[in-house]
């Protein structure tokens, strides 16, 4: 923010409202991407590994191949896909608190 604008009470229920919606998304995106990392990793890797182990990656089954390669690089575009993501929400959560504040200091 400017030094012309002036930064929004933590006690106004709007800022309030903001940083729970702000939290709720950030733990919706966590739990998200927990599951699918769970799922691939435990699920594909170990769980489905003989059902998978029918299809085959450069000669190795498929479910051995996600146990020791694929759950890695899932897992790398997990981080890609959180960082974008959470960057996402800060720049929305940034203009919300910067709308807040405007309507605070009210009309020019």
């Amino acid at each position: 923010m400017s030094s012309s604008q002036t930064e929004p009470s933590p006690d106004d229920p709007r800022v309030r409202a903001a940083i729970d919606r702000y939290w709720r998304s950030n733990r919706r995106i966590t739990a998200v991407l927990l599951v699918a990392w769970a799922v691939i990793s435990l699920g594909c890797g170990v769980l489905f590994a003989d059902v998978l182990g029918r299809f085959a990656i450069g000669g190795a089954p498929l479910g051995f191949w996600i146990a020791q390669q694929g759950a890695i690089l899932a897992f790398v575009l997990m981080i890609l896909v959180y960082a974008l993501l959470m960057a996402r929400l800060d720049r929305q959560h940034r203009r919300e608190l910067a709308a807040i504040a405007n309507d605070a200091e009210g009309p020019s």
